[in-house]
């Protein structure tokens, strides 16, 4: 297919231009085609010179009588000044800093131009307009109707974009195939792909424009939730185990805890242990705030199998989080000799006889395939072709927004049992109600919203620069009673490599001028396991006091006697994010105190941080995080190929209802899309495209 040639392969793309591109991931003529315009500059007000007024902006034709360049040495720039006539009189038009434009626009060039008329001295003007050289039989792309304004690069104007996307467009738009069923179409008159793609770019009106706008949203929900829907289809026709939640076995379980389930965990374990009962598969995502208590929720979910004679097993992001809930739960289970193993990269234990040791991968993975190990925790490494299950029972998997849905698949299919195994979900980042619709569709959802009794609100504050003397003397009395601290450095967007060399640089720089009397250890993403394990033994054990660090802290910390938290650069974080991060203290029975360190006045700034500061729990904040930094934040925008026009969509809640009502007609007809060849197609491409591998 042409769309799929690389960009380079057309004509006016050479290798300046190619580089340029490629920083708007542009690297197919596809890719162009969907570098869609964000927004669109309106020149339909096409005027006669004598019908022009002050303040309007318009657009005229005619020739340029009159073009000349000066410099002005007080404001040190080129001005161009020039006539412009059409039928009805003549115009003065100026331009600044474009000296070109006199060997471009040269007198009796016939030329369309359109802008904004200001007031001059001696009568009317025309302000830097766009031009546009007049040919015969020539469509103009530039100054006539509704112009599309894209995403921008330096050295990469719209203008260029319009120029090359036009005549590429012409001739390969018989390239683009239907694939949405013409039902589909003609129930939510939405236009064909041919003329979407044409009317993305170049609308003759805002309704077509808003039309095309509307198919591509609707276009990739569908794909979305036809994924999600075909999954839990899939997974409705097999058998699951029955796994009995027997009276004793929760006494059991309760005996090893030194406190009394919440409310909230009571609740969220009857529907668990319900679902568990039955012969199908449990789909269910557990939502509750950091601290809320989900781990011992899943860890007596996995001990109900585990007695039930079936093996569970838990999968998380990070190293780091793996080796918590390992710690957490031995110290549950290894008292009553459930046999629990570890494996990450770099990292692989077993709890035998209440006490943790080291084995060889090799032989873990065939204990485990043997049904010698009755729950096993770990990473990415637990969906290694080679790592297989006897009996799995129940599946957990941590922060399942990080997971894509083939990974997730693939630990329901492992081994060769008859049966697929239960599967719980947990996040610690509420997931508003609209997303939920959107991506967790395959899933029942529970919440825990209560915390722990005893536990204190952590008092939040934004600090700004000339605060933060303050605040460093108030982190370091509190660290000489004992207590520990954060100083989590800012987001870094562009380079993980940039963000660890600021949080380097940050560590010398506190470590030296603020903090000398103070231990202080660093801990970012790329340090490899055993020295992050070091770097939180020595915080937890007091050897060091403050603990500096990348966003890496967001998940899978636990520190009790943690109760400072400073966020540097806190305006570059989701509410979801900072939410996260201030999840790290209070996690004891001590005050906590959480300070939001901004060098920004903006006003958006000032309200997204007063949000955390008054919000009365995560999923309040999670909603109004939605309505103002939309949903990357909580789908993980950086590791997605989702468009941000699907983005902007996915606070539509009817739109996604739509979406979701289409795709079960579809299904409910065809579940295998032998009718639907090419959505078929189209649906395993955007599989691999977007973030679900």
């Amino acid at each position: 297919m042409a769309l799929n040639q690389p960009i380079e392969s057309f004509r006016y793309i050479g290798p300046a231009y190619l580089k340029k591109l490629q920083r708007l991931k542009i690297k197919t003529l596809k890719d162009l085609f969907f570098h869609f315009p964000h927004r669109y500059n309106d020149f339909s007000n096409l005027k006669n010179i004598s019908d022009v007024k002050i303040g309007e902006e318009v657009t005229i034709e005619g020739e340029i009588k009159e073009i000349d360049t000066r410099k002005s040495f007080r404001k040190r720039l080129f001005i161009t000044d020039a006539l412009i006539q059409d039928k009805t009189g003549t115009l003065k038009v100026i331009w600044f800093n474009q000296p070109y434009l006199e060997d471009t626009l040269k007198p009796g060039t016939i030329a369309s131009l359109a802008g904004k008329i200001k007031s001059a001295p001696d009568g009317m003007l025309l302000s830097s307009p766009i031009y546009e050289k007049m040919k015969e039989n020539d469509e103009l792309k530039h100054t006539r109707g509704l112009v599309p304004v894209y995403p921008e690069t330096e050295g990469l104007s719209s203008r260029w974009l319009r120029f090359i996307i036009y005549p590429l467009l012409k001739k390969n738009i018989n390239e683009f195939k239907e694939f949405l069923p013409g039902e589909i179409l003609e129930e939510k008159k939405i236009p064909e792909i041919k003329k979407a793609i044409f009317d993305i770019h170049f609308p003759k009106t805002k309704k077509a424009a808003d039309n095309a706008k509307k198919r591509f949203s609707f276009e990739e929900l569908f794909l979305i939730q036809l994924i999600f829907q075909r999954q839990k289809r899939k997974l409705s026709h097999k058998k699951a185990p029955i796994l009995r939640p027997k009276k004793e076995y929760i006494e059991e379980f309760k005996k090893q805890l030194s406190f009394e389930f919440t409310s909230d965990q009571k609740k969220v374990l009857r529907e668990i242990l319900n679902d568990l009962q039955k012969h199908s598969p449990m789909s269910r995502l557990l939502e509750g705030e950091v601290g809320s208590g989900k781990t011992i929720v899943a860890a007596l979910s996995c001990f109900v199998a585990i007695k039930n004679n079936h093996q569970a097993t838990i999968m998380a992001p990070t190293e780091i989080l793996a080796e918590q809930h390992f710690k957490e739960i031995s110290k549950i289970l290894g008292k009553i000799n459930i046999k629990i193993a570890i494996l990450t990269s770099e990292k692989c234990s077993i709890l035998q006889e209440n006490k943790i040791k080291e084995i060889k991968p090799i032989e873990l993975i065939q204990k485990n395939k043997n049904g010698e190990i009755d729950m096993l925790i770990g990473t990415h490494s637990l969906i290694q072709k080679r790592v297989k299950f006897k009996n799995l029972g129940l599946v957990v998997v941590d922060e399942q927004h990080r997971f894509g849905v083939e990974q997730r698949a693939k630990l329901l299919t492992n081994g060769e049992q008859k049966t697929v195994p239960h599967f719980l979900s947990m996040t610690a980042t509420p997931i508003p109600r609209t997303l939920a619709l959107a991506f967790y569709s395959d899933l029942s959802i529970s919440q825990i919203k209560e915390l722990p009794r005893g536990r204190k609100k952590i008092i939040t504050k934004i600090i700004p620069p000339l605060k933060k003397k303050e605040v460093y003397k108030f982190l370091e009395k509190e660290v000489k009673e004992g207590k520990r601290a954060f100083v989590i450095c800012p987001l870094i967007e562009e380079s993980e490599k940039l963000e660890i060399t600021a949080a380097k640089k940050e560590f010398e720089r506190l470590k030296e001028k603020i903090f000398p009397k103070l231990k202080l250890g660093l801990l970012h993403g790329k340090m490899k396991a055993k020295e992050k394990e070091k770097a939180m033994k020595e915080f937890k054990n007091g050897k060091t006091e403050v603990l500096v660090a990348t966003p890496v802290v967001e998940v899978g910390i636990d520190v009790p006697k943690a109760t400072v938290m400073i966020i540097e650069g806190a305006d570059r974080f989701g509410l979801s994010q900072l939410y996260q991060f201030r999840g790290r203290v209070g996690r004891g029975k001590d005050q906590s105190y959480c300070y939001l360190f901004t060098d920004s006045a903006a006003k958006t700034t000032k309200q997204r941080l007063k949000a955390i500061e008054n919000a009365k729990d995560a999923f309040e904040l999670s909603e109004k995080d939605l309505k103002i930094r939309g949903p990357g934040d909580f789908i993980g925008k950086r590791q997605s190929g989702i468009p941000d026009l699907t983005m902007a969509s996915l606070t539509n809640l009817s739109l996604i209802k739509d979406a979701r009502k289409e795709t079960e007609k579809i299904l409910s007809k065809d579940s295998q899309l032998r009718n639907y060849p090419l959505l078929k197609e189209k649906l395993l491409e955007f599989k691999k495209e977007v973030f679900f591998e």
